[in-house]
């Protein structure tokens, strides 16, 4: 995996964890429910992100650039950036 995005995948599982943390808390105090449902899809939509993110990064290395043309490196990247949104 590429450094940049594993440092950006290093990131984002903080962030999680953070939030997992947070979660953890609210339980112990004993906050509303709707509160922490609220914080749970929130950790659940970053890891679906992070989710797309590795498969994209994955399939980009599976094809090499060097056997795309720009037009199909540019398609490919524009699918791979959707792959990511709706994850």
């Amino acid at each position: 995996m590429v450094q940049t995005t594993s440092n950006q995948l290093k990131n984002r599982l903080r962030r999680a964890d953070g939030q997992l943390q947070g979660i953890l808390k609210m339980v112990d105090e004993g906050r509303e429910c709707k509160d922490i449902l609220t914080q749970l899809a929130a950790v659940r939509s970053g890891v679906e992100r992070m989710m797309g993110v590795v498969v994209a990064e994955n399939v980009k290395q599976c094809i090499a650039e060097n056997q795309l043309d720009e037009d199909q490196q540019a398609e490919l990247q524009d699918a791979l950036d959707l792959v990511v949104k709706t994850h």
